[in-house]
């Protein structure tokens, strides 16, 4: 799945919010509209002066107030204008939200475990990974379709959104999406477009990707 267009080597920039008290208390947070602490603006921050870098094209982002701040700080350094996507936010719960990782192994501890088999789980209730994905990965597509040739979007959401994201943009399987592991607060993976459809370039970074120069290129 990689657009009507393909081989304009444009690169879409997953970036995960900043921290919140949520994450500090391991609270799975879901569509819950928890803000930044004071470290998770200063990671923003950092983050964003970093990116900026890299010359983007467009930002878009949940609209949960997590992401839209760390957005923010992406949009002062470099003047571009943030789209606000209600279809970015995290994955829906139900009865997970809130809780501590601890609660939630205690009370639905068979649950918690068919989900890390890579089993399909409403969690809490809640959405399917794969609906995620079907909600999150066809916006994403549509505006790096609007980039110009090596163009940059910059995509600011959430770790499982993120997660199911690149699975569904690199054709994997869903239950193999858990492979991919999550991403530290503002740290960012990249996806780079090839012959063959989108590559996974960087994965839970936080410092600016380089060209890799392998036999593969």
């Amino acid at each position: 799945m990689n657009g009507s267009k393909a081989g304009r080597g444009r690169r879409i920039v997953l970036w995960r919010h900043g921290q919140t008290a949520w994450n500090l208390e391991r609270r799975f947070q879901g569509t819950t509209d928890i803000e930044l602490t004071e470290a998770g603006f200063g990671q923003a921050r950092r983050a964003a002066r970093l990116l900026a870098a890299l010359k983007p094209d467009a930002i878009v982002s949940s609209d949960l107030r997590r992401a839209a701040a760390t957005a923010g700080e992406l949009a002062a350094v470099t003047g571009l204008p943030v789209a606000h996507d209600a279809v970015l936010r995290e994955t829906y719960a139900g009865e997970w939200q809130g809780l501590t990782h601890e609660e939630i192994v205690a009370r639905y501890g068979e649950q918690y475990a068919a989900w890390k088999r890579g089993e399909p789980v409403r969690r809490g209730g809640g959405e399917l990974e794969t609906e995620v994905a079907d909600r999150a990965a066809p916006v994403v597509l549509s505006h790096a379709d609007k980039l110009p040739d090596g163009g940059i979007l910059v995509v600011v959401s959430h770790g499982g959104t993120i997660r199911t994201t690149i699975g569904r943009l690199l054709g994997l399987e869903a239950h193999h999406w858990e492979g991919l592991g999550g991403l530290t607060n503002c740290c960012w993976s990249v996806l780079g477009e090839g012959a063959r459809g989108w590559r996974l370039q960087e994965h839970n970074a936080g410092t600016l990707p380089e060209p890799v120069l392998g036999d593969d290129t």
